[in-house]
């Protein structure tokens, strides 16, 4: 492999790259573009074109395409060649600033959850020049967002940058009542971890269920699973090395911060972290690194499995959002520093995330709700569904004083008096992790651990971004009115946080226990996404979005309706593959394989007058009860599909799909499952799970 230093970010159109290609005075309106938000002239988004097309053909590039994120949960690229004809049977290489500013993909194919009709096909792509350009596969892509000809947003992008926009404008203000009137911004950024499993590609192209769905319909528990925990930071197998090695090779070539590599707890499993980076551009980043792992797999001989849960009985794979908030300065707005006017502005901004996750926990849910990550929610392996907070025990106690107006003995502080006397200084990882937690503080950072693997990270961050810059508008209105801003932080920040404890939970978040006591404290415990969903269009969270121009009540409606009908439609496939898997593999191995033991038992008996029960009777007696119970359940996945046609549509289709189609899925595995254990490994049509799990070796 090259030298780091030498590959990273070689196929991005960066900020080093601009400042050698583009005339100084092009370079510096581009800048005020990309840092103020000023709209971009059009002769400077020619000569940018002209030396983006230059660079992109340098580096083996013949095509462009806008890269957009549409509803689809994936991304979408359409391919135009540079190629010009000239009148005399030639061509020149050519890509204009119109080109590279607004391309029109069709419209009409993408999700829109009602904003567009199957005729009416025009959309709109528009460049987001705060994330580089890059080339991939001898493409340029140029990161954009997604409108209809309406102008309504039909993609995660657009709201996200909104969202951005948003937390800065009310951060900015706040920043101004500390005296700092050199910030023009405020970005937030993340870090997306990432879970995933490789298994050769071999045995997944004998599952249709995974195929079709991505996760395994069928399937009785290994022997081993990961009751040893020995695979979780184990030695990295050869096979599995070689796949990272490349597999960080493409992503640092992409400019992507690919830092930390290593096994998960269950077997199979493993986990790619990246360095902080602004939001749009994490999220971006994000979108790669999944194209990217499943393309290196597939050259590895393995597919890379990003379903949320695919396997039963083991620990499904998770998406950590390391969320933080920092100046145009780089100060991180999460840090308490060492001085009083440090503790008194990381305080404010503790507060307005602490009452922003209460007051929205509902949108937070949801923004990491589907029926993938219904499988994770709630088991020993991923947060439960009730959001909460865990701030370590010594910021807790920290946050105890402040609402009793005691003294704080625990650091330096001697009172409680805000913006007056010194906090005790936080160290990076100033308390131990908290892994049951929904959300946590760990150290400069909050860590929001619900996301699912395939989950897009754009839409737990345009409701983080949003909701802490409701929080934050609140506290400026009140603040900037106030006679004496001293006492009057004081005062809101002890109010704030009293009002908000609920939220605040240092323990043990899989008890039992817990979700008894958060219910209690009124919190929500919102289990599947059927159950999340109607929050969604509450007059507080229209209020929220519109009130930020992040959504509007339209844009909202079409998302609503959107998740809805993807919610439906993945239960209703893994229903349909399950019903082809049952009827055209299951039952006729079973039934296959009962006629052998029958035909086996009925010769021993023949042999000798004096058997009077063989194994293969008594075997053969089990799987004939099963069998015909397998055969029933099928029926009733069937008969549960048909009556989905009688229901309503809209929140009551996702209701019934939980409650009928799901369910009876459910007993029909547990059927099958069973049979799997009785049925001869010859005759069973599927790879076990052992096979699967250990089959990279």
């Amino acid at each position: 492999m090259s030298k780091v230093t030498e590959i990273f970010g070689s196929m991005v159109f960066n900020d080093a790259v601009m400042k050698e290609r583009l005339p100084k005075e092009t370079y510096k309106a581009l800048h005020k573009t990309i840092e103020n938000g000023k709209s971009l002239d059009p002769n400077i988004a020619n000569i940018v074109a002209n030396a983006m097309k230059d660079w992109a053909i340098e580096k083996g590039a013949t095509h462009y395409t806008h890269w957009f994120e549409p509803m689809t949960g994936i991304t979408a690229e359409k391919h135009d060649s540079f190629i010009s004809a000239e009148k005399n049977g030639s061509i020149i290489m050519e890509f204009s600033g119109k080109e590279l500013v607004r391309g029109e993909p069709d419209a009409s194919s993408f999700p829109s959850g009602g904003l567009r009709a199957t005729f009416e096909a025009r959309g709109y792509t528009a460049w987001d020049p705060t994330s580089y350009a890059f080339v991939k596969d001898g493409v340029l892509c140029i990161p954009t967002a997604f409108c209809s000809y309406g102008g309504e947003a039909l993609d995660k992008k657009t709201p996200l940058l909104r969202s951005m926009e948003a937390i800065s404008k009310q951060a900015v203000r706040i920043l101004r009542l500390f005296g700092n009137d050199t910030v023009k911004t405020v970005k937030t950024t993340v870090g997306p971890e990432q879970e995933y499993f490789l298994i050769d590609r071999e045995v997944y192209e004998q599952r249709e269920d995974l195929i079709y769905t991505g996760r395994t319909l069928f399937g009785a528990k290994s022997p081993k699973g990961q009751e040893l925990d020995d695979h979780y930071f184990g030695v990295i197998k050869d096979r599995v090395k070689n796949f990272m090695t490349e597999l960080n090779d493409e992503l640092w070539r992409l400019g992507i911060l690919a830092k930390t590599e290593h096994n998960e707890v269950a077997p199979a499993q493993h986990e790619l972290a990246p360095i902080f980076t602004t939001t749009n551009m994490a999220v971006d980043n994000n979108y790669l690194t999944m194209e990217i792992m499943q393309k290196v797999a597939k050259r590895h001989g393995m597919v890379c499995l990003l379903h949320e849960k695919p396997f039963a009985g083991i620990n499904g794979s998770g998406k950590h959002n390391n969320w933080s908030i920092s100046t145009d300065a780089g100060v991180n707005l999460l840090d308490p520093g060492e001085t009083p006017y440090d503790n008194a502005q990381f305080l404010v901004f503790l507060t307005a995330v602490i009452k922003a996750v209460d007051d929205y926990q509902d949108l937070l849910r949801i923004s990491v709700a589907s029926a993938g990550n219904d499988h994770r929610l709630g088991a020993n392996e991923a947060p439960p569904a009730v959001v909460s907070i865990f701030l370590g025990d010594e910021l807790d106690a920290v946050v105890k004083a402040v609402v009793a107006g005691k003294t704080y003995t625990g650091g330096k502080a001697e009172k409680m008096e805000i913006g007056v006397h010194v906090l005790p200084k936080f160290p990076r990882d100033n308390t131990d992790r908290n892994r049951t937690s929904p959300f946590a503080f760990t150290g400069n950072k909050f860590e929001f651990r619900m996301l699912g693997s395939t989950a897009s990270v754009a839409d737990p961050n345009i409701v983080l971004n949003t909701a802490v810059a409701e929080s934050l508008r609140q506290f400026a209105d009140q603040l900037e009115s106030a006679p004496d801003f001293g006492k009057a932080l004081n005062a809101l920040i002890r109010k704030t946080l009293k009002a908000h404890q609920r939220i605040i939970f240092n323990g043990n978040g899989y008890d039992d226990a817990w979700i008894a006591e958060a219910e209690k404290r009124g919190l929500l415990n919102l289990k599947s996404t059927p159950d999340a969903l109607p929050y969604y269009l509450k007059e507080k969270n229209v209020e929220l979005f519109t009130s930020h121009g992040v959504f509007t009540r339209a844009e909202m409606e079409s998302r609503y309706e959107i998740m809805i009908e993807n919610y439906c439609k993945v239960i209703g496939i893994e229903a349909n593959t399950m019903l082809q898997m049952a009827k055209r593999d299951i039952l006729p191995a079973v039934s296959a394989y009962s006629a052998e033991l029958v035909d086996t038992a009925l010769s021993k008996k023949a042999l000798s007058d004096k058997i009077d029960t063989t194994y293969e009777e008594e075997c053969a007696a089990k799987i004939s009860k099963l069998t015909a119970r397998l055969y029933a359940k099928t029926a009733a996945l069937e008969k549960a599909m048909a009556g989905k046609d009688k229901v309503t549509p809209g929140i009551k289709v996702a209701v019934y799909y939980k409650d009928k189609v799901f369910a009876a899925m459910n007993q029909l595995r547990m059927t099958a499952d069973e049979l799997e254990t009785l049925t001869g490994s010859d005759y069973w049509p599927l790879p076990s799970y052992g096979k699967i799990l250990f089959s990279v070796k």
